[in-house]
């Protein structure tokens, strides 16, 4: 198989003619990475990030990093990172930062520039540009932060806050604050990880339920890794010290959940078992409860050595799920359910409408444009087994998952090709490669 680039040419995905029986090996996690090498800039020292992911997000928050005068080294062949922290302080004074799409390096650094001295601009692609984080701006004004909107443009059409953004920075005051919780929980993990960094503690109280909490969970985990804990009830509150983060010579990072994801669900498509390595269970990642999902459709699940098998020797049952837990895994779902048994229902993921691209939308329209009945709901979709697939090309919207997710359906069925593959960069470069490492039986060729 050809390697692939951003572009726009098509890749034609050409079903198995068997059972999967192989054996797969999946990138460092996008969440970790991003969250380790925030972490180890904070922290008094050198931290060597061990499997690290080296995808467009992880480039643009470690060059990012670079240009604020931090020295990250990259090792790309040897899957390293080098991040030599400052002990919460940061070099620039004054810059500019783009960070194309990468939502978790908008917001991650948006807190954290609130820490430096002097003024900053983070900027990014038209879509970044859209993607609203105004109830972060808002949440890191309680605390004392000075941040604005570049120009009226920054704010989208619902007037909401977006990129580009300035931020005049003279250190984080600290203080008490809240925060919805039902938009994006990287606002929260964002607040949580700088926060031992203010100037005074930190208190934050969620105005909402929390979406997408086992992501919170991972951002606790880490920071505990680095020696600091954080006071909390439930999901409701946070309190956090001033702090210092431990350094950790070496920080290994998991296989990520996320990627590992259209791995595990492949053998409920096709049939046979699938094993992903370097992943366990005990994940601190919270899309590993994607395998649960996959239990309640009558896969089986077992682990061996640091590896996960997935198996599925019959028709896959159509279920009723609420994955506002693990937004990021509704796509492969979404992907199972023309093949199930019985309708699938998928509640809970309102904030996925806000992503790379509305993935509510996009994923039942071109669900319809392959021949699959979709409802599709504010929150989510209800989609119906069909015997009456239609050949056609997947539109992708620039987002990665849309073209991860919509390739299993290939493995299938005879006629998926998929519109700008390169876009997998974002999080899996090489995510078409170790698609053809399922038995060696997946063929493609660029159109």
């Amino acid at each position: 198989m050809q390697n692939i680039h951003p572009s726009r040419e098509a890749f034609i995905i050409h079903p198995l003619s068997r059972p999967l029986s192989t054996s797969v090996r999946v990138p460092g996690s996008k969440s970790l990475t991003n969250r380790a090498l925030l972490i180890a800039s904070l922290a008094n020292g050198t931290t060597h990030l061990t499997n690290a992911l080296f995808s467009d997000d992880s480039r643009y928050f470690a060059r990012a990093l670079q240009t604020l005068g931090f020295d990250v080294q990259l090792d790309e062949a040897n899957h390293e990172m080098t991040v030599t922290g400052l002990d919460g302080k940061i070099p620039a004074k004054q810059t500019e930062l783009f960070i194309g799409n990468a939502g978790t390096a908008a917001r991650f650094l948006s807190a954290f520039l609130t820490l430096g001295h002097g003024e900053y601009i983070l900027d990014g692609e038209p879509r970044m540009r859209e993607r609203p984080i105004g109830d972060l701006v808002d949440s890191l004004t309680q605390l004392g932060a000075v941040i604005e909107p570049v120009e009226r443009s920054t704010f989208n059409v619902q007037r909401q806050i977006c990129p580009p953004v300035k931020i005049m920075a003279s250190g984080l005051p600290g203080g008490k604050t809240k925060i919805a919780g039902d938009i994006s929980s990287q606002f929260l993990s964002a607040l949580l990880m700088v926060a031992p960094y203010a100037q005074n503690p930190i208190e934050i109280e969620l105005t909402t339920d929390l979406n997408s909490k086992p992501y919170v969970d991972m951002t606790l985990s880490i920071m505990q890794d680095f020696g600091v804990k954080v006071e909390r009830d439930g999901y409701k509150y946070f309190a956090v010290q001033p702090n210092s983060y431990s350094l950790i010579s070496n920080y290994p990072i998991e296989s990520d959940a996320s990627a590992a994801s259209y791995f595990f669900a492949a053998p409920a498509i096709c049939g046979g078992t699938v094993k992903v390595e370097n992943i366990s269970r005990k994940s601190v990642q919270g899309d590993i409860a994607f395998l649960d999902v996959l239990t309640q459709m009558g896969c089986i699940v077992t682990e061996e050595s640091n590896s996960l098998l997935v198996t599925c020797n019959s028709q896959p049952k159509g279920i009723d799920i609420d994955m506002r837990d693990i937004p990021d895994t509704a796509q492969t779902l979404a992907a199972i359910a023309p093949f199930a048994s019985s309708p699938t229902r998928i509640r809970g993921i309102a904030s996925a409408r806000v992503k790379e691209t509305d993935r509510v939308s996009a994923t039942c329209t071109e669900l319809k444009r392959l021949g699959v009945p979709v409802d599709e709901y504010e929150d989510g979709m209800t989609i119906y087994p069909t015997f009456n697939l239609q050949p056609s090309t997947v539109r992708t919207y620039n987002d990665h998952r849309m073209a991860m997710a919509f390739s299993l359906i290939g493995l299938r069925f005879d006629g998926v090709t998929i519109e700008n593959p390169g876009c997998v960069s974002k999080t899996f470069p090489n995510f078409f490669e170790v698609l053809a490492e399922l038995g060696k039986q997946v063929a493609g060729k660029q159109v």
